[in-house]
């Protein structure tokens, strides 16, 4: 496999560990970060790595022509997807190309008032982020059926793994319980995400799925939780009306669904490796403390 991902980032950078070790251990993964840092930061953790910074064209030619997969996760800007906007010409010159693959988020359905959703659910983006969202999975959608190959739009609940996680805030003293009646989040541990990617890559899955955990829950329990089996002290809750908020934030608030992760397991035939807030941060507590 030659793998080029347009946003070596998190979820990505566990894809790609995830590939060299349950698919082939020899593949060959390339990709871009937006700064110099980020591209020596790569190199050093063996990846090939391109400064793309969305603004401008990268030099990215020669690696995404040999590419046989290629994953997207960088957020789409005010004037679309940057990797269609700068190098549509180049996907057009991969010749090898076998698979496409798009990280897009559960924020696309928008508010369903608490009620359980999965992909046939109407994507109704409450903020301007997801609307960019879904406009972009339509271009990719548009691209993939001109070109005639695989596209799996993978759409990503709250992310969380180690170095990104509740223990994180509750240690910088930023971690907070805020309430609001009734409001449920779904979310997924890294180490699933990259998983389910590389399984979906080896089998050049086609369609749209959602990537999410098994029990959505409310946010001040994972606060709750990770406070208790660390040993450190939660914060009091704030009612959500009181709580001081950006308004990117309080954003975030105004969806409320519980997303079914039933099309992934089925098309893969697989299980998550955390199902549950508690497995995913038991295992992140694990990682921090060995």
């Amino acid at each position: 496999m030659n793998v080029f991902f347009f946003g070596l980032g998190f979820s990505a950078r566990a894809s790609a560990r995830a590939i060299r070790k349950l698919v082939d251990p020899q593949a060959h993964i390339a990709g871009t970060s937006r700064t110099a840092d980020g591209v020596k930061a790569l190199k050093e953790q063996g990846f090939c790595a391109h400064l793309f910074t969305g603004e401008e064209p990268g030099m990215l030619a020669d690696d995404l022509s040999q590419a046989t997969h290629i994953v997207f996760s960088i957020a789409p800007g005010e004037a679309g997807d940057t990797a269609l906007i700068h190098h549509q010409a180049d996907l057009d010159a991969a010749g090898n190309l076998q698979w496409l693959c798009y990280f897009s988020t559960v924020g696309v359905y928008g508010n369903h008032d608490g009620d359980w959703i999965d992909e046939s659910a109407p994507c109704e983006a409450s903020n301007e982020r997801s609307r960019r969202r879904i406009l972009a999975e339509a271009a990719w959608r548009d691209y993939a059926a001109r070109r005639g190959l695989p596209l799996a739009i993978l759409r990503l609940a709250g992310i969380y793994g180690t170095g990104r996680s509740t223990f994180d805030k509750l240690r910088e003293g930023t971690a907070r319980r805020v309430v609001k009646r009734g409001q449920v989040f779904n979310r997924i541990h890294v180490d699933d995400i990259g998983r389910l990617t590389a399984l979906a890559a080896a089998a050049r899955l086609d369609g749209t799925f959602n990537l999410a955990d098994d029990e959505p829950a409310p946010p001040q329990d994972l606060v709750s939780y990770a406070a208790r089996i660390s040993g450190m002290t939660p914060p009091p809750e704030t009612a959500f009306e009181e709580a001081p908020m950006s308004a990117m934030q309080r954003s975030f608030y105004g969806d409320n669904k519980r997303v079914s992760n039933a099309a992934i397991k089925r098309a893969l035939g697989v299980e998550l490796l955390y199902p549950t807030y508690r497995e995913g941060l038991e295992a992140v507590l694990r990682e921090e403390t060995a």
